[in-house]
């Protein structure tokens, strides 16, 4: 019989082979021929699953979000909103060794997409979400009427995203500097900033 091949599950194997020579030599290292000997495949069976190199980079990184995003799906809720949102905003930071390697590789990314344009849409439509995502925190801390008087969604979800992309920005580029204690600390002192006592 022939062997069942999952389709994604072999492409997002690809796209970790991708970040981890990303990891290693920075996005210029990296060519679906070096892709491929990572693997220990032939070119063309990695060509089977990518036509270009871009179009492998491009799903390396919304395969970041994608993951992002199943993570956060998995989360059992407790109900207390205040802390929900605590969980959510740990599957957002680099809090083990897999998250880390995301934030490096996102990093990266985000770099590139500064002259790459095809990288700096798919990095702009991930900050969108991840502002929705943000704003949709806020949202749901004021309509149980946690947040102090004056607190304006909008500024305040724009004011999250920010700190919370500071905080991934620091660690991952100086761990000793900031660490993931720390960065727990000070989404915590953050939220009882805006929240009621």
């Amino acid at each position: 019989m022939p062997k069942i091949v999952n389709h994604q599950k072999r492409k997002e194997e690809i796209a970790k082979a991708a970040w981890k020579v990303i990891r290693q030599d920075g996005i210029r290292g990296v060519s679906v021929r070096r892709i491929a000997d990572e693997l220990g495949i032939s070119l063309g069976s990695l060509r089977h699953y990518f036509d270009s190199q871009e179009e492998l980079l491009s799903f390396a990184m919304q395969l970041i979000s994608i993951r992002v995003n199943q993570r956060i799906q998995k989360i059992q809720f407790t109900g207390n909103p205040r802390k929900d949102v605590e969980l959510i905003i740990r599957e957002i930071t680099p809090m083990d060794e897999d998250q880390v390697l995301e934030s490096e590789v996102w990093l990266v990314f985000a770099g590139e997409a500064v002259s790459n344009e095809s990288m700096r849409m798919i990095l702009r439509n991930v900050h969108q979400e991840l502002y929705v995502g943000f704003q949709r925190m806020i949202e749901l801390l004021e309509t149980n009427n946690l947040t102090k008087e004056g607190k304006i969604v909008e500024v305040e979800a724009k004011r999250l995203h920010a700190l919370v992309d500071g905080l991934v920005v620091h660690h991952t580029t100086f761990p000793e500097l900031l660490t993931r204690d720390e960065i727990t600390a000070i989404i915590t002192a953050h939220l009882s900033s805006i929240l009621r006592a």
